[in-house]
């Protein structure tokens, strides 16, 4: 498994090198020790407490999300199909605060992405069905939970497919300006 670095400060893409022969392929999609020795922090695998999948259908967009509070980190990846998954960095004092990433994650190439806290993820389903599933450091608080409308002008995100079904939720999501103004310190 090779780590790469991306766009973002601290997103990682972790490349499984499958094994394929005349029966399919065998891939190791996740290792501990090589993802800690990355990050440099002992035991950050172990951290991982919930694990949680979604199916959607193709156009289906499930974003912008994120978290307040201590934010929360994870893995994804798309177990079942491919999806355009995006990340947009919400810590006020990172290089990269502001900026967007856009990733394809399938289930031929098996890219996972560490996303640490601090960001909105959201994704649209390319294929008629996508699974994907989510490795996550921290039990899910709704009180913490964030969002951004998934066609907010300000983040300008280029979803590569019409938009089918969204979310009540998602659809009243609020402002990336409203956010960021919450986010960023007063000066």
């Amino acid at each position: 498994m090779r780590i790469e670095t991306t766009e973002l400060a601290d997103v990682v893409v972790l490349v499984p090198e499958p094994f394929r022969d005349d029966r399919g392929l065998f891939t190791r999609t996740f290792d501990a020790e090589e993802f800690d020795a990355h990050l440099g922090i002992d035991g950050a695998a172990a951290r991982f407490v919930q694990d949680s999948q979604s199916r959607s259908k193709r156009g289906v967009i499930r974003g912008m999300h994120g978290r307040g509070g201590r934010g929360e980190a994870k893995l994804v990846r798309c177990a079942h199909g491919a999806v355009h998954d995006v990340l947009v960095d919400i810590r006020p004092g990172s290089p990269t605060f502001g900026v967007r990433q856009a990733f394809r994650l399938d289930d031929e190439l098996f890219h996972h992405l560490y996303v640490p806290p601090g960001f909105l993820h959201g994704f649209q389903a390319l294929t008629e069905a996508a699974d994907v599933c989510y490795r996550i450091d921290r039990p899910h608080d709704p009180a913490e939970d964030l969002g951004v409308a998934y066609d907010d002008p300000d983040l300008d995100i280029d979803w590569p497919l019409p938009v089918t079904v969204v979310s009540d939720r998602d659809a009243r999501a609020g402002s990336w300006a409203r956010l960021r103004a919450t986010l960023t310190p007063a000066h």
